[in-house]
């Protein structure tokens, strides 16, 4: 096994990271697709935050610790590894607030940034819509300038977090007339506001993960614009990066799911599917070392760039492999609600969301490898 190797500094932040959850985490909370559950998630974000672990990576002045990108993953492993809950504001500190530090005004840092740490306000991501997923720059919903700022008008689908969350962003279409990735401008609005309607998306398990929101004539002020007018398409491609690249699949939550994967292989009455649990350990394995190659790479000064895409289709595969795994050695127990059930669902949602695989392989082949286009 390769082995990393860790400052001092870096260890002493791996063990008060861990003392600080084993005193702290809550467990399994209640779905945070519920009323009840957002409600709970939303208190273990202050919790977070009231230690200063919400957002490490983040300057002081906005509730983080100025840590390094190497003790951010030394942090995501442990709060994998400790079994900590589902973050409800991984919308905003993962997608929204890189975007908010490269291209938002200081007022918006300033307006936005401390709500995210402590559950104050939970983003909904509006991409999606109807003829528009992994092929974004085919959008159709519209902003219409008017004084003082836009008039919104359109649909959005798969709004992940929707059906409890207080705002979103996403892109319209700011120039009917422009070619199909410019005339794009990114927004950011309440899910209160006059004209909006947000109807949930029941899942397999009739909670809603997701929501459609409908846009009728939605005034969104000029501060609200986040990046320039147009500029739509550089500041999405900014977030799908940290959406398919490092920031969103910690290699920590692959890790932790492979031991637990081990363990119930040693309690199996009847083990089987050896060199399965095997595989899955090795990828978890091959993907935290390929993060920390990574980490190493951008913090000497370099970039994910499309490699991002590589790194996405490996995570989402490895997911769903791992959990059918898991299910496999539960047998009839399988069907009953559980931690590696609920984890299963969750997965099959991987190849498809952030670009699915498809559009992923695309991007390998003509950016990555230098393959002609197609067509």
């Amino acid at each position: 096994m390769t082995t990393l190797e860790f400052t001092e500094a870096e260890e002493a932040f791996r063990l008060e990271a861990r003392e600080w959850l084993a005193a702290n985490n809550p467990g399994r909370l209640p779905s945070m697709d519920t009323a009840e559950g957002a409600v709970a998630h939303r208190e273990w974000e202050r919790t977070l935050a009231s230690g200063r672990w919400s957002v490490v990576a983040w300057p002081e002045a906005y509730g983080g610790r100025d840590a390094s990108l190497t003790e951010w993953v030394i942090f995501e492993e442990e709060y994998y590894l400790a079994g900590a809950p589902t973050r409800i504001s991984q919308n905003g500190i993962s997608l929204l607030a890189p975007i908010i530090f490269g291209h938002g005004t200081e007022a918006q840092k300033e307006r936005y940034l401390r709500d995210m740490t402590d559950g104050t306000l939970v983003w909904a991501q509006a991409w999606s819509e109807p003829e528009a997923g992994s092929d974004l720059a085919s959008l159709r919903a519209s902003a219409t300038q008017v004084e003082g700022g836009w008039r919104l008008n359109g649909q959005k689908t798969w709004s992940s977090r929707a059906p409890f969350a207080d705002r979103g962003f996403g892109l319209f279409r700011s120039d009917p007339q422009a070619e199909r990735h410019r005339g794009l401008t990114y927004f950011l609005f309440p899910l209160d506001a006059d004209g909006v309607t947000v109807r949930p998306i029941d899942q397999l398990d009739g909670t809603p993960g997701f929501a459609e929101i409908f846009f009728d004539d939605v005034f969104v002020p000029d501060e609200d614009v986040l990046g320039g007018v147009g500029d739509g398409w550089k500041v999405a491609m900014s977030t799908a990066g940290n959406e398919r690249g490092l920031s969103l699949r910690s290699p920590g939550r692959f890790m932790a799911a492979a031991e637990r994967l081990i363990s119930l292989y040693a309690d199996a009455p009847q083990p089987h599917a050896n060199d399965r649990v095997v595989d899955a350990w090795i990828r978890a394995e091959a993907y935290r070392l390929y993060t920390w190659d990574t980490v190493t790479r951008v913090e000497a000064g370099g970039s994910v760039g499309a490699e991002g895409s590589v790194n996405k289709l490996f995570w989402s595969e490895l997911d769903v492999d791992l959990h059918e795994t898991a299910l496999d050695l539960l047998g009839p127990d399988a069907e009953l609600p559980s931690h590696w059930s609920d984890g299963y669902l969750f997965s099959l949602g991987g190849p498809i969301y952030a670009g699915t695989n498809q559009i992923q392989r695309n991007i390998v082949a003509e950016r990555v490898l230098g393959l002609p286009r197609l067509g």
